[in-house]
C-alpha cells in the first residue's frame, strides 16, 4: 500500500489530488483496508513520510558527523538544514502532500515540531543571534516544500544552487563563524 501511494504521489504534479480511492485501486485493496491501516489520507502520508525519513532520523540521533550528535553545533545546524533541504528535494511529492495535509498549518504537525526542536536545541549551543526558537523557525521556513518546489520548478534553481544559497543564508543568520560555543556545550 505504501509503495502504491508513493508511486501515485511521485507521479502527480498536484499531490493534493491523490485520493484514498486512487491509492486503494493502485494497491489492489479495498478502501476499507486502507482506512483501517492508516486511518485517513493524512495518516497514510505520515506513514509514508516516516518510512522515508527513518534513515535520516537515525543518522541524526546516533550517526557520525556531520549530522550526528558529536558534531560541533554550528556545523551541525548547517548539516541539518542541508539534510532537510536534500530530503525535501528528493521527496518533493511526499513533503508537499504532507505539508498540505491534515491541519490548517504545516507548523502544527509532528514532523515540523521534531525538526524545530532539534534545530532550536542545537542553536541554543552556539552564540546565534536572537532567540533560538525563532531562529529555528526562520531557518526551517527556507526549507518548506512549497518554497523548494517554487525555487526548482519556477525559478529553475538546481540542487547545488539551492544547497549553496541555503548555506549562505544560514551562515548570515548564524553570524560570524569561529565564535565560542555557549558555556557547557562540549
Amino acid at each position: 500500500m505504501l509503495a502504491a501511494a508513493d508511486t501515485l504521489f511521485a507521479g502527480s504534479p498536484r499531490p493534493e489530488t491523490v485520493t484514498m480511492a486512487d491509492v486503494a485501486a493502485a494497491a489492489g485493496v479495498g478502501k476499507g483496508t486502507l482506512f483501517r491501516a492508516f486511518g485517513d489520507r493524512t495518516g497514510l502520508i505520515r506513514a509514508l513520510h516516516a518510512s522515508r525519513l527513518a534513515p535520516l532520523s537515525a543518522a541524526i540521533r546516533t550517526g557520525p558527523p556531520p549530522l550526528g550528535p558529536t558534531t560541533p553545533p554550528r556545523r551541525r545546524v548547517l548539516a541539518l538544514l542541508d539534510a532537510t533541504l536534500c530530503f525535501k528535494l528528493d521527496n518533493r511529492h511526499l513533503t508537499l502532500a504532507l505539508e498540505e495535509a491534515g491541519s490548517d498549518s504545516p507548523y502544527r504537525t509532528e514532523h515540523y515540531d521534531h525538526w524545530h526542536d532539534l534545530l532550536r536545541d542545537t542553536l541554543a549551543r552556539i552564540p546565534a543571534p536572537g532567540d533560538p526558537a525563532f531562529t529555528a523557525h526562520a531557518l526551517l521556513a527556507a526549507t518548506r516544500a512549497d518554497l523548494v518546489s517554487h525555487l526548482t520548478d519556477r525559478e529553475r534553481l538546481g540542487r547545488e544552487q539551492l544547497r549553496a544559497r541555503l548555506a549562505e543564508f544560514a551562515d548570515t543568520v548564524l553570524g560570524p563563524a569561529g565564535a565560542p560555543e555557549a558555556p557547557g556545550t562540549r
